[in-house]
Order: structure tokens, then sequence, then C-alpha cells
């Protein structure tokens, strides 16, 4: 056997090495993908989620949070006292009667404003893509997106040469997808763990000291809810496109739309603020915490 049989031996079954990974991802991965971007409140409807939460004030997170009203009372009271003896200032009490009724209200009846905020951030974005499906009869989505780029611009799994610009587009396109899922998995848990803490966030208006609790809870929460709507938006961008297979300039077009994706929790939090959900960026925090 001389040496081009073997490097073509060799180049055919990196081939098909990727063939199957590639075929393996764009058969299981972008259907859970479009599931954990593309949310609304029945991720809160888990009946483990409901107990941890708590069904009552009498057990779960809401016990623990109307545990800490008390302890805001006890506070508030001993400063109160404190400040006729040390002449400072502090907050009326009628003042702080009125925002206690109002957001202990509100603290127990959290967990459906945050029902609501969540719902309505899904409408919009459904709304977007609904706007896609009539003006492009396409169906909006992760999945509908990776059979437009194996369609619409020709890379073919199924005869794929990791070696040529196709395939290296191929590669690219599936290696940034399957970040995706990672970052926006990572998106799903810190949603469910904000409105975990959405309780503490409405008992913290309570006090003015304790009031950034909140301002720093709402950003969060809604900068990750937000990224759905900014996702939305940039596939509809992609589909509006009129792509053609023999031109390059769509094949790296869907590239950055993808990049594009990618980026969107950068660009939300350079806009708004907000927690990242970038893995490779997380990954880097980690190592600089550990030095």
């Amino acid at each position: 056997m001389d040496n081009s049989t073997i490097t073509q031996t060799i180049i055919d079954t990196i081939n098909s090495i990727f063939e199957t990974l590639f075929s393996s991802i764009d058969n299981n991965l972008y259907s859970v993908l479009d599931d954990i971007t593309f949310i609304n409140s029945d991720i809160l409807h888990d009946k483990n989620f409901e107990t941890l939460f708590g069904t009552s004030a009498s057990n779960g997170i809401l016990l623990i949070a109307n545990s800490f009203l008390l302890a805001f009372i006890v506070y508030y009271g001993a400063r109160y006292l404190m400040a006729h003896f040390t002449y400072s200032q502090t907050e009326a009490p009628f003042s702080f009667i009125i925002k206690l009724i109002l957001f202990g209200i509100a603290m127990n009846f959290s967990f459906f404003i945050v029902e609501f905020i969540i719902d309505l951030n899904s409408n919009v974005s459904i709304a977007i893509r609904t706007l896609g499906e009539n003006l492009f009869n396409k169906n909006i989505c992760f999945s509908e997106l990776i059979t437009t780029i194996n369609t619409n611009i020709a890379i073919d799994t199924n005869s794929l040469n990791i070696f040529s610009l196709d395939g290296l587009i191929k590669g690219t396109l599936s290696i940034s997808l399957l970040n995706l899922v990672f970052s926006y998995s990572l998106r799903y848990i810190f949603i469910k763990v904000f409105v975990l803490l959405s309780p503490f966030a409405f008992l913290s208006l309570t006090l003015d000291k304790t009031s950034w609790f909140f301002k720093t809870w709402f950003r969060n929460l809604f900068s990750l809810l937000f990224i759905q709507i900014i996702v939305s938006i940039v596939l509809l961008i992609l589909f509006s496109m009129d792509y053609s297979s023999t031109n390059l300039f769509s094949k790296f077009v869907y590239v950055g739309g993808i990049y594009a994706l990618i980026k969107t929790n950068s660009l939300v939090r350079d806009f708004i603020g907000g927690v990242s959900t970038e893995i490779s960026q997380n990954v880097k925090n980690f190592v600089g915490f550990r030095h």
C-alpha cells in the first residue's frame, strides 16, 4: 500500500467520524436547543420546583422569606429605638409599615408575578417568530435553521469533506451551535435560580438599605429573559435573507449569524447588565478565581 492510499484512507476515516458526529448533532441537538431557549412559565410548573419554592407561607422558600420578614421587623424596631439615643435619621414608621404590607404581599405572590413576567417575555418572542412564519412560511427556530443551512447552502453531511471550505463551515456551525446549547442550558438554570430568589428580592424593598438587592435581581432576570427576544430577532433576520448555494457570501453570513447568537448574552449584558451565560467566559472567571 503506497503513501497516497494510506493518506486517503486516513482522510476518509476522519471524514466518516465527523459525518457521524455532525449527523448526530443535527438529529438530536437542535430540538433541545429550541426547548431550552424559547421558554415560558411551564418551566416553573414542575412538582419538585413548586414544592421547593413553597405552596404556601408555611413551607419551602416562602417559609424562609417570611421568617426574614419578621427579622426585618425586629431590625427596624431596634434601629428606630436606637435612633432616639443616637439622634440618627431613620425611616418613618408609617412609611415602613406601608412598604412592609405591600412588599410582604408581593413576596408571597412572587411566584405568580414572575410567572406573568416570563409569559409576557415569551409572548413577545412568539409574536416575533410568528411574524417570520407568516412572511417566510418557515418555523423560526433552530431545528428549521439547520435544515436551511444543510439544504440552501449545500452543506451535505452525508458527503462531508472536513478539509474543504464547506466542511470547515459546517464544523464551525455545529461546534458553535453546541456552544449555544451549553450557554442556553446555563441560562435555563439561572432563570430558575432567580425565580427562587424572587421572594427575597421583593422583601428587600421593605428597607432602603436592602433595596439594591431587588434592583440587581431584576436586572439579572430581565437580561436572561431578554436574550430570548434578541435570539428571535436574529433568527428572523437569518430567515429573511435570500441565500444561494453557489454564493460564498451566504455561507459566511450564516456563520456570522450563529456567532451573533453566541454573543447575544454579551450584547445584553453590555446594554442592560446582568449575569454571564457564556461557557468560555465562566471558565475563564473560574480559572482566574483559582489563581
